[in-house]
């Protein structure tokens, strides 16, 4: 956190303890638990006149301020797509239900570490990481352009100590994906036993699942030899159908099919019985004439709905594609 930003911080915590410690009442509690507001909002703070899309939010942060890696071409002035980062923070207020947001680009020794291992010469695509508490390490799984097969899944994995540069296992070819065809966006499920990513191995672009071998770890399982995976049941269409997150339950993803507000939209999907229940557009409040694309859906223990962040090339942006919050409240 930036010394300006701190100081900041601190005015406010200041100005609120003089005016409550004033008070001969306690401030009444209206809502117990925050509410993401439905209403699309620009992450400005991370936003250029480039293309800004891609965000991954790390799943094991459940706090206001979390750090973030996303796509750019910002470095190359809308050349090569490269690894990035930031932060971005969220306040809400328990009396007036008053919801801020906002992102900056900050220096962090740790992420600029992690994210020079994965850059290239060519473009990095769908920053993804998460924690495997089988074995203490955190993952990052990235789509990387090679000359050879287009795009391919890569990974590293590291010690998540956030006070030191991290030593980076990596990255390796996540060969049990990769295909020669374009191998993208994966994602896992909160078990880690289920994999989801998009090929274009089948003519359009599909989204793809697999499952891990029992009594395979995880670094077995990625390096192993090239599988078979499976079409998402009810999830693909006729149509360029990418970027799965799963979280819990749910699947949001990017698709061209019919019916949506134009160009790429949002669309989700339920497990239920079973299987992928049959995508729904996130309508207008989300999607627009323009493209919505790698929605990464979150959530916060103090909060009752999930958020949304996705990248969008709607008018009123800085420029090319921007980064967008809004949240979400999605079907049991």
């Amino acid at each position: 956190m930036t010394v300006s930003r701190l100081f900041s911080l601190l005015t406010v915590l200041l100005v609120i303890i003089f005016f409550t410690g004033c008070r001969d009442e306690k401030l009444k509690i209206n809502y117990e638990l925050g509410i993401f507001p439905d209403s699309v909002m620009a992450l400005e703070g991370l936003n250029t006149q480039y293309d800004d899309y891609n965000m991954d939010i790390e799943a094991a942060r459940l706090t206001a301020v979390r750090p973030v890696v996303f796509s750019s071409n910002r470095q190359s002035s809308g050349g090569e797509f490269d690894l990035t980062h930031g932060v971005i923070w969220y306040t809400f207020g328990q009396t007036t239900g008053f919801f801020q947001i906002d992102g900056a680009m900050e220096e962090d020794g740790f992420l600029d570490g992690l994210t020079s291992v994965f850059n290239t010469d060519g473009d990095q695509f769908g920053p993804f990481r998460f924690f495997n508490n089988r074995n203490g390490l955190e993952y990052m799984v990235v789509s990387s352009q090679t000359a050879e097969n287009g795009l391919d899944l890569v990974y590293g994995s590291y010690i998540p100590v956030y006070s030191s540069l991290p030593v980076v296992e990596g990255p390796s070819a996540a060969t049990v994906f990769n295909s020669t065809f374009n191998d993208a966006y994966l994602s896992l499920s909160t078990t880690l036993d289920t994999a989801y990513f998009c090929s274009d191995r089948g003519g359009d672009f599909d989204i793809y699942m697999l499952n891990r071998p029992v009594m395979t770890d995880l670094d077995e399982w990625f390096a192993s030899s090239p599988a078979t995976p499976a079409p998402a049941d009810s999830v693909n269409s006729g149509y360029d159908d990418k970027c799965p997150f799963v979280r819990g339950r749910y699947m949001v993803f990017a698709s061209e099919m019919p019916g949506g507000q134009g160009g790429f939209d949002i669309w989700y999907s339920v497990f239920r019985d079973g299987k992928w229940s049959s995508p729904v557009n996130m309508g207008p409040g989300i999607n627009s004439a323009a493209n919505e694309y790698r929605p990464v859906l979150g959530t916060d223990l103090r909060f009752e709905n999930h958020f949304l962040i996705f990248s969008s090339d709607r008018s009123g942006g800085r420029g090319g594609y921007d980064l967008y919050f809004a949240g979400i409240t999605l079907p049991q």
